[in-house]
Parts: C-alpha cells; sequence; structure tokens
C-alpha cells in the first residue's frame, strides 16, 4: 500500500467519496493489459480506480484512444441499468483524466471465471447465464438511437478489436487475407445493438446473482455477433488449456450459445454472423496482436491454424458447425 497519485485523491473527493482530509492507502490490481486499475481504501469501505492506458500492455506495439475509458463507464450503466448486478456500479468519473471509479466486488463473493475454466471447473448452467444476460443486454439496445448515439465509436473499435484480431491476422495469413477480410467489412458495417467488445472469461465474475460484466472498453454501438463469437471462442480455446474437461467445455459452448439465441434479437442473422466469424477470432488469439497466454505447444496452436483456417475457406452459417468441427479436431488428434 502507498499513498493515491493526487488525480485520483482529487476526483475521488469532488465525488464525495473521500473527504478532505482523507489520505487513502492504494494498491495496484495486476491482469489487465488495456488500463491501469487500482484498489483504493477509503474510509467508507474500498474502491476501484481505473485509467486507460494509451499504450497496451503486450509485446507488439498496440495503441488505442485513451478516450474509451468514458465509454466503458457509460456502458457499465446501460448494463446495469437493463440486467440489475451486471456490472458493478460506476461511482465519479473524469472524463478529461480518463478514469473512473466504480465499486469494489469482494472477490469472495465474485471469483473470476477464467481461473475456473483453468481449473477444468466447467459449468454449463452459468454459461447459459452468461449468454442470456448478453442476449437481454443486446435485446433491450436494438435499434436504439440513444445507444448508437452515445455509443458510436467505430475508430476505438477498430484500433483495439478490428486491427489487432483481424487485419493481424491477415498480415500474418497473406492466404487468407480475403476472409479475413470479408469478416471485418461485414462487421465494421454491422450496427444494431451495444456491444461489449470483450467478453471473456477474464472479464467475468461468477457472482453470487448470477454473472458480472466488467473491462467494457470496446463498448461499440455495432454488430452484437461480435460479442457471441468473442465469448464462444474462449470455451473452444480452453479445451486445448485442460484438455481434461474438454467435454464440459463444449457443453458450455452449447449453454451459452443455446441461451444466447432464445433471448437474442434478429437471432438466426447473428448466429450466422457469428459463426463466420468466430473462426476468425479463433486465429486471432494464436496469430494477432493479443495471443492467449495459455497457448505455447506448436501441436496446439497448429490445432487452431489448421480449424481456423478451414472454416475461413468454407465460411460455416450455424454456431454448431464451429463447434462440431473444433470436436472432431480434437478427437482425431487426441
Amino acid at each position: 500500500m502507498t499513498e493515491a497519485p493526487p488525480e485520483f485523491l482529487s476526483m475521488l473527493r469532488a465525488a464525495g467519496l473521500a473527504a478532505v482530509d482523507e489520505t487513502p492507502a492504494f494498491a495496484e490490481l495486476t491482469g489487465g493489459v488495456a488500463s491501469d486499475i487500482w484498489r483504493v481504501d477509503l474510509r467508507r469501505g474500498p474502491v476501484c480506480v481505473k485509467r486507460a492506458r494509451a499504450r497496451l500492455r503486450v509485446a507488439q506495439d498496440w495503441r488505442a484512444p485513451v478516450e474509451r475509458n468514458a465509454h466503458e463507464a457509460a456502458w457499465l450503466d446501460w448494463a446495469a441499468r437493463i440486467v440489475p448486478g451486471a456490472a458493478p456500479a460506476v461511482l465519479a468519473r473524469d472524463e478529461a483524466a480518463h478514469m473512473f471509479a466504480m465499486e469494489y466486488l469482494d472477490p469472495g463473493r465474485f471469483k473470476p471465471w477464467k481461473p475456473e475454466l483453468l481449473a477444468g471447473r466447467a459449468d454449463a448452467r452459468f454459461a447459459a447465464r452468461v449468454g442470456a444476460t448478453l442476449a437481454r443486454i443486446h435485446k433491450a439496445t436494438a435499434g436504439d438511437a440513444k445507444a448508437a448515439r452515445e455509443f458510436a465509436t467505430d475508430a476505438n473499435f477498430h484500433a483495439i478489436r478490428l486491427d489487432p484480431y483481424l487485419e493481424a491476422s491477415a498480415r500474418a495469413h497473406p492466404e487468407l487475407a480475403g476472409p479475413l477480410a470479408e469478416l471485418l467489412r461485414v462487421t465494421a458495417g454491422t450496427r444494431a445493438a451495444l456491444v461489449h467488445g470483450d467478453v471473456s472469461p477474464k472479464n467475468i465474475l461468477v457472482g453470487p446473482d448470477g454473472p458480472v460484466f466488467l473491462d467494457a472498453e470496446c463498448a461499440w454501438y455495432g454488430d452484437p455477433a461480435f460479442d457471441v463469437a468473442f465469448c464462444l471462442n474462449h470455451l473452444l480455446l480452453k479445451c486445448l488449456a485442460a484438455p481434461a474437461a474438454a467435454a464440459g467445455f463444449l457443453a458450455c459452448f452449447d449453454a451459452a450459445a443455446g441461451a444466447y439465441l432464445d433471448g437474442a434479437p434478429d437471432a438466426a442473422a447473428v448466429e450466422r454472423r457469428a459463426a463466420r466469424l468466430l473462426p476468425g477470432l479463433l486465429l486471432a488469439r494464436v496469430d494477432g496482436k493479443s495471443p492467449v497466454d495459455y497457448l505455447s505447444a506448436d501441436a496446439d496452436k497448429a490445432r487452431v491454424r489448421r480449424v481456423a483456417g478451414s472454416l475461413l475457406v468454407a465460411p460455416p452459417s450455424r454456431l454448431a458447425e464451429v463447434r462440431d468441427a473444433w470436436a472432431r479436431d480434437l478427437e482425431r488428434r487426441r
């Protein structure tokens, strides 16, 4: 613990969260690549303060507009109104300094989903709740003109999602540049609902009342298929991280996809776009700017490239087609 930087304390005092005579301790929370996040222990109790970084903590040179911090806070507000408890409450914000404060969620009650999955604990019921919650947010914002204006963040989404994932993968695989460019064109050109943009297990807490979504720095009014494909992609990749639980992860895939499609607006069209986008995102987590941190074996990377490449060349129209192609490859090459 050490003394908080003055800009954090100024924001907290201006919002009435910290007293004038209060000098709280703070500790940096680890794990994020796009922002600096601190726990600040106030007299009223702990809070989190988050400030966007211009250069992300990854091996490649990856920069993004810091204005995304304001859109993240706004996404949290929208999500919490649509599904109470689905996002932490935003307590204060300073858009000029690109930071905001939010409630601190006790890690004893709110556990990150990623470590649970990596430990092989595949809970299909929880996965279904993730899918259902996403569907509620997408459905509530579908065609919403106010959300479209507030989250017209195309440049930001391109900088932190489309370029580092699809464009970077195309640069690594020129033979697949055509299909990847088409995915980029369709995704960038679809504006249908409020998108989180980073629905990864590391950004989802297993809460006592259901999933809690964090880190909405990529918030965008765009293609809901991106959220669906992004989340399901991680459930496929976990089959390589914890092979003994592969059947459970595939069950989670089915549960999340099924629950989402049951509640989604324009479900058939979203599924078609998600099914085609998913192989591109699968490839990106090996050869894009943000490879997953748990795949290092050459055989695992080759499997991802093989399955993703074949599906990019012959695009699927149903999510089950992607899941089945992945399952067949897992079975065939054990």
